[in-house]
């Protein structure tokens, strides 16, 4: 940015920042690349971690979600292993939220609302001691039941401004369409969208190494290893890794 720029009030160089972010997206044809961007323009904003989450009804309806396969965070490892591991996606306030609101909110309205439990309290609890201590969820809402969810967390207490999360939530809904525009516009089989230690993991899986064996040549713990197996499984929508594996070569995801 040149000098002008640094001499312009905060609300206009979010603006500068964000019509930058609309011209770097403009011939992106990958969702993990235009990630990448959306992560980049958070950090704008002092949002270090960004999520995006795909959700349908699980088979018992509403009360139940189910994960689909397009999935992109950068959250922290050991936030996503204790979220799973407690169930905090059966009690997420957050996502009982987004089913109700077309708006984006702040995390702190939906902890003090009368409407939230205590063990739903305990959601955003737990995360603060992972470090997304504030944040804002903006709800993506598409045809049918199926709905994704836009989240940007700070680090730091505090409360984004409101014309900060107009700028984010303008950008949550041109990475929805756009990410729903790569869906329909691929006219072959699609995969789900893999991290990248998650497709190291299953490409490991793929040469028919062991968890301990994997963890070993990625110099991470056998509990983070079978954390992003079982991701991959649930991404993959199958229920074991030589599934996974072969559907993975098939797709050439690996």
């Amino acid at each position: 940015m040149g000098p002008a720029a640094n001499t312009a009030r905060p609300g206009e160089a979010f603006a500068v920042e964000f019509g930058r972010f609309l011209e770097q997206t403009d011939g992106v044809a990958q969702s993990e690349q235009l990630f990448d961007l959306l992560s980049a323009l958070a950090l704008n904003f002092d949002c270090r971690w960004v999520s995006y989450d795909s959700i349908s009804p699980g088979p018992e309806g509403l009360k139940s979600v189910r994960r689909d396969p397009a999935v992109l965070l950068n959250f922290p490892e050991e936030w996503q292993e204790r979220y799973y591991e407690m169930g905090f996606d059966r009690i997420d306030p957050i996502i009982k939220t987004c089913r109700t609101r077309a708006d984006a909110f702040r995390w702190s309205e939906v902890y003090k609302d009368v409407c939230t439990t205590q063990d739903e309290r305990r959601v955003l609890d737990e995360a603060a001691t992972f470090g997304l201590r504030s944040g804002i969820s903006v709800p993506l809402h598409g045809p049918g039941r199926n709905f994704a969810i836009m989240s940007f967390a700070q680090t730091e207490n505090g409360e984004l401004h409101n014309r900060t999360i107009t700028y984010l939530q303008f950008a949550a809904l041109h990475f929805h369409r756009k990410v729903i525009k790569f869906a329909s516009s691929s006219g072959t089989e699609r995969g789900p969208d893999l991290s990248p230690r998650e497709r190291e993991c299953l490409s490991w899986i793929a040469r028919g190494k062991s968890s301990w064996e994997i963890g070993q040549i990625l110099e991470i713990s056998l509990d983070t290893v079978n954390f992003h197996v079982k991701n991959v499984l649930r991404k993959m929508d199958t229920s074991n890794r030589t599934a996974a594996a072969v559907n993975a070569i098939r797709l050439g995801i690996i």
